[in-house]
Order: C-alpha cells, then structure tokens, then sequence
C-alpha cells in the first residue's frame, strides 16, 4: 500500500471512529434528528428496575443527584460496570478525589453510595463477564 493509500485508510478510519462514538443513537429523519432508544446495558436487572434511558442507570430518587455527580465527568458505563461493596465505592470515591479533582460531595455523598450500593453492589449471580475480575493481586511497583 502506498503511503497516500495508507493515510487515507487512516482518516476514514478515524472518521468511522468518531462518527460511531460521538453518538451512535442518533439517526437522520426528515425534518430534524430523532433519538432512538439506546440499547440493554446488560446489567443484571429484574423486569421491577427500570433505567434512564440516556445514562442506563437504575431509575430511583437518587438518580439526578448520581448522574449530576458522577457523569459529570466520566461515563455511566464505569458505574454499570462496576459492582463495589461500600467501602470500595468509597474508595474509588476517595481515589478520584485525590487523583482525578473529584470535589467534595458533602452531604450528598451518603446518598450516592446508598444509590451505588444498592443498585451496583457486589453481584450475587454467577459472573457472566469475558473473565473473572482479578482477587487478592499483589501489584509490585516499577524498580522493585
């Protein structure tokens, strides 16, 4: 492949890319743009739960103030994905405070780990993942 055949194959796959993540749910009707339902997250939810449709979380009282402060800045897949008990929610909490400039949640933060338990806790079924997370690692440091 020529190196002008090379770059071009690089662009369209960067436009490619983009165009399917900058928002793959919109598609063109006449007269403007209509939104199409996104698609199951596939969290483990009984037919009781209903989710928010743009984010996937579960729908409760809690929801805005969660959605207000957590996809803020980071997708709501990295909640769908996870399943903490508390004191891990808050120590990813206390981790994004101290490397990512979480702001402190004051008093909502009970109300956002209440919400992140009970709706993404540990899992209680069989894991159906691509693998099992990992348990008991024991990371070394570089140099060490």
């Amino acid at each position: 492949m020529s190196g002008r055949t090379q770059r071009l194959v690089g662009i369209a796959a960067f436009i490619l890319f983009w165009s399917a993540a900058i928002d793959p749910f919109l598609s063109s009707v006449e007269g403007g743009t209509e939104r199409i339902p996104r698609p199951s997250t596939g969290t483990a939810f009984s037919d009781s739960v209903k989710t928010d449709p743009d984010t996937g979380l579960a729908i409760d009282d809690q929801l805005m103030l969660v959605k207000g402060q957590c996809t803020a800045c980071h997708s709501s897949k990295l909640i769908l994905q996870s399943h903490f008990s508390r004191d891990k929610w808050i120590e990813r909490i206390r981790w994004m405070q101290r490397t990512q400039k979480l702001w402190d949640l004051g008093e909502s933060e009970p109300a956002i780990l209440a919400y992140l338990t009970k709706h993404y806790g540990p899992a209680d079924g069989a894991f159906d993942g691509r693998r099992e997370p990992l348990k008991k690692v024991k990371w070394h440091k570089p140099g060490n």
